[in-house]
């Protein structure tokens, strides 16, 4: 399935987070070690992080992220102390499309999903209302099985949900209407979020930094294999903390 990773720490640039490292992202698009059957997550890619002024700021792309050399050059002056990326493997029938390319946002908030909802077209109305409006994320309209998870994450929030509450709510609601693999990654500029139910995911704390990823992106002991079914909510003055889903 696809990737994703989450940051929060000091400043550093988005190059450091996307390129640097023996398994770094831009590796798991062409060879990632960790997969539910696929062998490229090459259908686009994107990052989404803060300025000093908290907006979330993001780039997308429909293709391989191997392919965007421009994009290389300018992700080495950018820096930030809070990002989500992602790297897509396109889902059978859905478009390979930019508007398809996570992270996805609404307002400060930025989310992933890792994963696909089986048999989605027979729960695809049941989805649409527990979204709520799409009118008010755009991104909830991307032609995508994860927009719609998006959209009731975007939702509960909008209604005061914690962002970690949040990404529970999307997954135990929507695994009871279909089975399918829902790690969802969000962050708000100051904590991360994630789920797993499916996929992997690791998390790593140093003094001053927290990482999530679907992989560890270099071959350091302190990666930590986040159990099946939990979420994870992570701040710089909360730490770490995994609960049960």
């Amino acid at each position: 399935m696809c990737r994703h990773l989450g940051y929060l720490g000091p400043a550093r640039t988005l190059s450091s987070l996307l390129y640097e490292g023996e398994h770094s992202m831009e590796r798991q698009s062409y060879a990632p070690r960790m997969t539910q059957g696929n062998l490229l997550n090459a259908d686009g890619f994107g990052i989404g992080w803060y300025e000093d002024d908290g907006g979330a700021r993001r780039f997308r792309r429909g293709q391989p992220i191997w392919t965007d050399v421009s994009f290389r050059e300018v992700a080495d002056v950018i820096r930030a102390g809070c990002a989500v990326a992602a790297l897509r493997s396109a889902t059978s029938g859905f478009p390979v499309d930019e508007s398809c390319a996570q992270p996805f946002r609404a307002g400060t908030r930025l989310f992933s999903h890792n994963g696909k909802v089986e048999g989605f077209a027979g729960v695809e109305s049941k989805l649409r209302e527990l979204a709520g409006d799409l009118a008010e994320v755009p991104d909830a309209r991307a032609p995508v099985d994860s927009a719609l998870l998006f959209a009731f994450a975007a939702r509960l929030w909008r209604e005061g949900v914690t962002l970690g509450d949040g990404l529970a709510e999307v997954v135990r609601s929507v695994s009871g209407l279909a089975p399918g693999r829902y790690n969802l990654l969000a962050s708000d500029g100051t904590t991360l979020a994630a789920t797993t139910w499916g996929d992997s995911l690791f998390v790593r704390t140093t003094g001053e930094a927290i990482w999530l990823a679907s992989e560890p992106v270099t071959e350091e002991a302190a990666w930590e294999t986040v159990p099946e079914r939990s979420l994870v909510t992570a701040g710089l003055a909360s730490g770490v903390h995994v609960y049960p889903l």
